[in-house]
């Protein structure tokens, strides 16, 4: 299993939080002014991880360089998340109706990081990625999700036709997401659990993910542009979808 040297003291503290025997080491400066890292560094000592004192990286070089000179070499050595398998990603949606999610390629990890924040504000019960032409789950994806990914569970998998299928036979409906759709998302029922396929940054979904989706909508916009970033239109899908 890889070892994450994250930068983001909230993806840290989360992960302290939810699974403490993953946290390896955390590195802070002794004088650190950054509440965050304080706050980080009490609870690794509370939890029995290291706490190692690190030297500022380089001497300040005037006003704009003093925090980041001073906060050098801060991180905390985390072990990668393991995946849920899909069967208990699934569980429980026939009896509760919920949002899950499903990132059919996405390749860049800011985006994927910030789909696990918003999926984590909006209480998606999981998300499916996939794990051909895609970002892996490397710690700038942990790190822009600033504890997302704590609280999401997730899975990889090699076939997203097999796993809509699967969800399927679990009791979801499954909603692509494209622009050439001809329904908006408001015709979308709210009243059922819902697996959202959301598409790649260039190309969206794929021909044969689209054909096994329930339903295909898009998002409607009332200015001059067709499309959003996939984080952003996620977040817009989420918000709607979650409306009683």
């Amino acid at each position: 299993m890889s070892l994450l040297h994250l930068k983001n003291p909230h993806s840290v503290l989360a992960a302290l939080e939810k699974r403490p025997q993953d946290v390896v080491e955390v590195r802070v400066p002794p004088r650190t002014s950054s509440d965050a890292w304080r706050a980080v560094a009490t609870q690794a000592a509370r939890r029995g991880v290291a706490v190692k004192s690190v030297l500022p990286s380089e001497k300040p070089r005037g006003r704009r360089d003093e925090k980041s000179s001073r906060e050098g070499g801060t991180e905390g050595i985390v072990k990668e998340r393991n995946d849920t398998h899909l069967d208990a990603l699934f569980a429980g949606a026939r009896e509760q109706s919920g949002l899950w999610l499903a990132l059919d390629t996405l390749q860049d990890p800011h985006n994927v990081g910030a789909i696990f924040r918003t999926a984590a504000f909006f209480g998606v019960r999981g998300i499916v990625l996939t794990k051909d032409r895609s970002a892996p789950m490397s710690a700038t994806v942990y790190d822009v999700a600033s504890g997302g990914l704590e609280l999401v569970p997730f899975h990889n998998s090699t076939n997203l036709n097999q796993v809509l299928e699967v969800a399927k036979a679990a009791g979801l409906w499954t909603l692509g997401t494209a622009e050439e759709a001809t329904q908006d998302i408001s015709a979308i029922p709210r009243d059922r659990s819902w697996l959202i396929v959301m598409g790649n940054e260039e190309q969206g979904l794929r021909r044969l993910v689209r054909e096994h989706c329930d339903e295909l909508c898009r998002l409607s916009g009332q200015g001059g542009l067709t499309s959003l970033n996939v984080s952003v239109a996620t977040g817009v899908v989420l918000g709607l979808m979650r409306r009683s």
